[in-house]
């Protein structure tokens, strides 16, 4: 019997950005990536993993940086990954590059 895991982030995009993200009653953490990059495809797992552990703690989500140029140039999007992490609306804090699910973690451990 195959069984598909219900997915644990949001996709979300320029349309559904305000409603998913900025109104969120839970912090959030935002994973730019595509398709195409390296290190995105290597903390893929780990926010997934992330999303899973957390849920109702805090809301995981993730925006394809080529289908969303208008977030990227809102949030001066020059590299990916880049992990942003919002609280009641605002950037509180981030992360640029591939990094370890525990540094991930405490970083956004502190707003949770």
């Amino acid at each position: 019997m195959n069984t598909v895991a219900e997915k644990k982030y949001v996709d979300v995009t320029d349309a559904n950005f305000t409603e998913e993200v900025v109104q969120s009653s839970l912090p959030v953490l935002v994973d730019f990536w595509a398709s195409w990059c390296g290190p995105c495809r290597m903390i893929s797992p780990v926010i997934e993993g992330l999303a899973v552990e957390l849920a109702g703690k805090a809301k995981i989500v993730k925006v394809n940086v080529d289908e969303n140029p208008n977030l990227c140039s809102q949030f001066s999007i020059r590299s990916i990954p880049t992990l942003l992490i919002f609280k009641n609306g605002q950037v509180v804090d981030g992360l640029v590059g591939a990094a370890s699910k525990t540094v991930i973690s405490e970083k956004l451990g502190k707003y949770v």
